[in-house]
């Protein structure tokens, strides 16, 4: 039962250590592997997250929820929350954040990264500027577009075929990923919900069932 609780970002026993981030063994060796070789052509892969619990994830959602952080559109431009409803706010909050249980980041198998060479950490904003011809992290986007599934990563985020908006920053370790999101339950995704302090939480608990088919089930095809 712990096992399985993981999807949701309430157990972290199946993590390690690496790069300052908590990720799934078979991810972590996976990772080593691919930014060796990525050194090899002159791109630092490094992460810039890793694995996120329920309760932070909590946090990132009411920070923007309450309008303490920003709500980007999908040109990534922030938006006025003023004389929004609950629900259009939680849309907006959707296209970069995900709902707290449903995120990808809480199975260790999913990572955002960026190329060190090009850019600090710390100037980092994850915008898709920095991924596209002439930002910091082109270089590295290219290289991870014909060489990530050689180490069994894919973008699950892609233009048309997912819920939440194109990441040229965030991987998943297919191998894994696949059979968590094979198991993902909703009605344990509802339970973490309903023991939670979400903001919006009984709109997000009404419209759920679409809310996972959009933003957790939907997802862009690993390379074949």
């Amino acid at each position: 039962m712990l096992k399985s609780m993981a999807a949701y970002g309430l157990n972290t026993s199946q993590l390690v250590e690496h790069q300052g981030q908590k990720l799934e063994r078979r991810t972590r060796d996976a990772f080593i592997e691919m930014a060796r070789a990525a050194d090899c052509y002159g791109v630092t892969l490094q992460l810039c997250s890793g694995h996120r619990d329920f309760k932070r994830q909590v946090k990132i959602w009411n920070s923007k929820a309450s309008g303490k952080r920003p709500v980007l559109d999908l040109k990534s431009r922030a938006v006025s929350l003023k004389g929004k409803s609950a629900d259009e706010i939680i849309d907006l909050i959707l296209l970069w954040s995900a709902l707290p249980g449903a995120s990808r980041h809480h199975w260790g198998t999913d990572i955002d990264v960026f190329d060190a060479t090009g850019i600090k950490q710390d100037d980092l904003k994850l915008v898709t500027a920095e991924y596209s011809r002439g930002g910091p992290c082109a270089n590295l986007h290219l290289w991870l577009l014909e060489h990530a599934a050689e180490f069994g990563f894919y973008f699950p985020f892609q233009q048309g075929l997912s819920g939440v908006s194109p990441e040229p920053w965030h991987l998943s370790y297919y191998p894994v990923s696949k059979g968590i999101l094979d198991n993902f339950d909703v009605e344990c995704l509802k339970q973490a919900l309903i023991d939670s302090n979400i903001i919006f939480k009984d709109e997000i608990l009404s419209r759920l069932p679409a809310l996972t088919q959009e933003y957790v089930f939907k997802v862009a095809p690993p390379p074949e």
